[in-house]
């Protein structure tokens, strides 16, 4: 973040490759800085010409006779390094390459990227691009736009940044046209030195931001960024836009910014392990933004439905409970209040339907109701204008209720146009409003949402007494290869991981013995490195229950693997317990390429194979980490017990994760695991890994 002072506050400004000619950027940028009145010195700087603009041109920067704090460089690319040289015999702290033409096109311009970085950071300057859209800092007492759009930026609370410099025209016209405004936005181009996570930085100290809002197509250092967001989710609300969530928009993505993009899964687990909130389009990320900017969080997930149509209600309830949001009952005294303007016999119910020819005063009078209901988080208008109702009373009379109260307020105008009368009435009133109800449920959804994180504890980061030197050995010795079966559960019991006990037999009688100890019933496997795959070569045989079976068992799988086996090797086979009560669950590790490792856990057998009934977070893990994970299920409710089934000890099953977690935040070599099935029961003396596998790098 050092440094940054010189490009969002300067106090002056060169404009080198200024020019008098419209439409080129150096023209647009510089009649940018004077149109928006910035609040310090402009220097022009061109060579062919001595007055842009009716202020004097300097030929180069060295020439200007003042300090410059910030450079703005519209040169063309071959001419930047030298620029740069310029900038810093100069003194120039700050600069804003929008030139294009480096790493985004290729060999030769990330050749040229490099060196032009290397002199940034040798005359200890900072920059944002190459190959950005510029920058705005405004604030009154700054007043900056260093950027070629035509849209005149509003000053308000909200923080942009993009990794895109072409998202910046279309973003600064759709906060327009929603009335929103900036406190600064940046785009940062191809963040040859600084990068996002360093704007983010900067603006979660930034007093004039209270929104930070992110377009993405890769997080940097993903480890840094998230500790970042960690810290700043719980003072000001991040939204986020991730592009590239497809296999193609990955590689556009990667090839665009020059980096990895990272996988889908691992995307939302980094957000949700950070509180940012994450929406799927531009439109998305400002209608939420429009609600933190223009109202209070609300103080819990109750919802109060008021509308003039059925349908229109029954949308709204279905896309508020599938967010995770409640429609309690309003309180007898708010029915009460209600019931006067309502026809006789009218059920109240939340949502609470007003009838098509309800106008102004059935809105008002409902809604003020419906907001002094102590049940009652956040309020919901929903108005589908009848041709006997005058529209721009009913967003009057919602306007109003909004202003008397202090709880969040959405609206929705159903069947009528973005630029109508009731709609404009509603946002220059700063009311959140939408035309369809699935876009203000999702709102709300975000608002409780963050209001979930900011309460949520930060959670313990626990450390288990494991036997950390036993697992060096058996990785050492495996050499780079798969560990699997009994080596694998090895290293599990290693890290106090709960396993079913197994032995080794030669024989049938010591087989027969060796199960009569562990207790009937049990599993019988050929033990032979050889055989990595066993349950696909059929070499292992489950639910024995008498010496019998044990016996004919282990002549049957002799036979089987007769010619598999090395010359001096002798047939063995690994007697093991048989876990049959409890929920079968399957913990697993994979390591993204961006992210690093990503802890997944799962119900197992058809859950997993079937309905992908699986949860992903990075790591490391808190206990509240591996508790979320294990509520997201779909299949939760069979980890809580389910008709009459005995309930998992859910202690047992968090410490389990997390000691997967130390392992592999212990173990760098580990590039995937998977302990699968692994047996939850009530008990942790019934609680079991049965089966591992480890790939080491």
């Amino acid at each position: 973040m050092k440094g940054l002072e010189h490009i969002f506050d300067p106090k002056s400004i060169a404009v080198i490759g200024a020019t008098p000619v419209k439409g080129k950027i150096g023209h647009e940028v510089l009649h940018n800085l004077i149109s928006y009145e910035f609040n310090g010195k402009v220097f022009p700087v061109n060579p062919t010409h001595s007055v842009i603009h009716s202020i004097k041109a300097y030929s180069t920067v060295l020439d200007v006779p003042d300090a410059v704090d910030c450079a703005v460089i519209v040169v063309p690319r071959d001419h930047v390094s030298k620029v740069v040289d310029q900038c810093g015999e100069k003194g120039v702290k700050g600069l804003i390459v929008i030139t294009a033409g480096f790493r985004e096109v290729g060999a030769t311009g990330a050749k040229m990227e490099e060196e032009l970085t290397r002199k940034v950071k040798e005359y200890g300057m900072r920059m944002i691009g190459p190959n950005c859209f510029g920058v705005i800092n405004a604030n009154p007492s700054c007043r900056m736009d260093a950027t070629f759009s035509k849209v005149r930026p509003k000053y308000g609370k909200i923080g942009f940044v993009s990794q895109s410099g072409a998202m910046g025209e279309a973003i600064m016209a759709l906060a327009t046209q929603m009335n929103l405004g900036f406190s600064k936005f940046v785009s940062i181009g191809n963040k040859a030195d600084v990068h996002s996570i360093d704007v983010m930085e900067y603006l979660g100290q930034d007093p004039d931001t209270e929104i930070i809002l992110l377009y993405l197509e890769d997080f940097g250092n993903p480890r840094n960024f998230s500790s970042l967001a960690r810290q700043i989710t719980k003072v000001k609300p991040v939204i986020a836009v991730k592009a590239g969530t497809t296999a193609k928009g990955m590689a556009a993505a990667s090839s665009h910014t020059g980096a990895l993009a990272g996988s889908d899964v691992s995307v939302e687990a980094l957000f949700q392990q950070t509180g940012i909130l994450r929406v799927g389009t531009i439109e998305q990320m400002f209608d939420v933004a429009s609600a933190f900017a223009r109202m209070p969080l609300p103080k819990g997930s109750n919802v109060g439905v008021v509308t003039n149509a059925g349908g229109p209600g029954i949308i709204a309830t279905d896309s508020l409970v599938n967010l995770g949001l409640d429609l309690p009952d309003y309180a007898a005294s708010t029915q009460k209040k209600i019931r006067p303007i309502l026809p006789p016999d009218t059920p109240i119910g939340n949502p609470l339907d007003l009838i098509a020819g309800a106008g102004e005063k059935e809105f008002q009078h409902a809604l003020h109701a419906v907001c002094h209901d102590k049940n009652i988080d956040s309020v919901f208008a929903i108005f589908v204008p009848p041709i006997t109702v005058n529209q721009e009373a009913v967003a009057h009379s919602i306007v109003d209720t909004f202003k008397e109260h202090d709880k969040p307020m959405v609206a929705c105008f159903m069947g009528v146009g973005l630029e109508s009368t009731g709609l404009q009435i509603l946002r220059n009133n700063e009311i959140p409003s939408f035309i369809f109800p699935e876009s203000a449920a999702r709102t709300l959804a975000n608002l409780e949402k963050y209001r979930q994180w900011k309460d949520r504890p930060e959670g313990e980061f626990k450390k288990f007494e494991v036997k950390k030197k036993k697992v060096q050995n058996i990785i050492n010795k495996a050499g780079g290869n798969e560990i699997i079966g009994e080596q694998a559960l090895d290293i599990l019991e290693a890290y106090g991981f709960p396993i079913a006990p197994y032995v080794y037999a030669f024989s049938k009688e010591e087989a027969v013995k060796q199960a009569r100890k562990l207790g009937f019933p049990v599993a019988m496997k050929v033990n032979t490195p050889k055989i990595l795959h066993k349950t696909d070569k059929g070499v292992v045989a489950l639910d024995l229950r008498t010496p019998d079976e044990i016996n004919k068992t282990f002549d049957s799988l002799k036979k089987r693997v007769a010619g598999d086996l090395k010359s001096k090797e002798k047939f063995s086979v690994v007697i093991q317990e048989m876990v049959s009560s409890g929920v079968e669950t399957v913990i697993g590790m994979s390591t993204d390429p961006a992210f690093g490792p990503i802890i997944m856990f799962g119900l197992g057998g058809i859950y997993v194979e079937i309905m992908k009934d699986v949860a992903f977070k990075i790591n490391p893990l808190s206990d509240l980490d591996a508790e979320e994970m294990i509520k997201s299920l779909k299949g939760y409710q069979i980890l809580k017990g389910f008709r009459g089934s005995e309930p998992v000890d859910m202690d047992v099953l968090i410490d389990s994760i997390l000691r997967i977690s130390q392992l592999v935040s212990d173990f760098a070599e580990i590039i995937e695991l998977d302990v699968n099935p692994f047996i939850i029961s009530g008990s942790p003396k019934t609680t079991k890994a049965v089966d591992a596998r480890f790939i080491i790098k």
